[in-house]
């Protein structure tokens, strides 16, 4: 029987996530995540593998628990209501956390080594699901007349998504709520 293990699973990836969204995939070191986590590196292994698949599971827990937005903005009534509450959302919690601003999905591994392509591909393939689901929404969104029948939904959806990567590159470099969300509202006075 195998031993026991002596640590909160789900806070240990809640660290572990935190630590890659705040210095990216190849920032985060082997003691960043130890630290961070309280978990000696032999258990950190055992618990969730090699540091690759620690941060595919912890992109996973990020996407689960920060990104619920996203499913709430696909509901709104109209285009602009979606393209509003990600505006405004994003805003949010670009800033929520200090010591870990920006996005990790956008400041995870924008530029990597050779050896860390598959995680940077991870990161397109998760950005490129997400906005696919954009643009399947105004794709509705122009076929109910909500938006013009000359309205460009995968157009929409990719203006939407560079604004709020954007945003993300903005507050990791320090930039506060009120700054984002001025980009939101000049975002939204271009909206069709």
């Amino acid at each position: 029987m195998g031993r026991h293990r002596e640590f909160d699973v789900e806070k240990a990836l809640d660290a572990a996530m935190c630590v890659f969204w705040r210095k990216g995939y190849e920032g985060a070191s082997y003691t960043d995540l130890t630290e961070a986590t309280g978990v000696e590196r032999p258990a950190l292994y055992s618990a969730f593998g090699n540091k690759e698949a620690l941060f595919n599971l912890a992109l996973a827990h990020y996407n689960e628990h920060y990104l619920t937005h996203i499913p709430e903005a696909l509901a709104k009534p109209t285009a602009r209501e979606v393209a509003a509450h990600m505006l405004y959302s994003t805003a949010d919690l670009n800033t929520r956390y200090p010591d870990h601003t920006g996005c990790l999905n956008i400041n995870g591994a924008l530029a990597t080594s050779d050896a860390s392509e598959s995680i940077r591909q991870a990161l397109i393939e998760t950005r490129a699901a997400g906005q696919l689901r954009f643009v399947e929404r105004f794709e509705r969104a122009r076929a109910e007349g909500d938006l013009p029948q000359s309205a460009k939904p995968a157009a929409l959806a990719a203006y939407l998504m560079a604004v709020l990567h954007g945003m993300a590159v903005q507050a990791k470099a320090g930039f506060g709520r009120d700054a984002l969300e001025g980009v939101a509202e000049q975002a939204l006075s271009a909206w069709p």
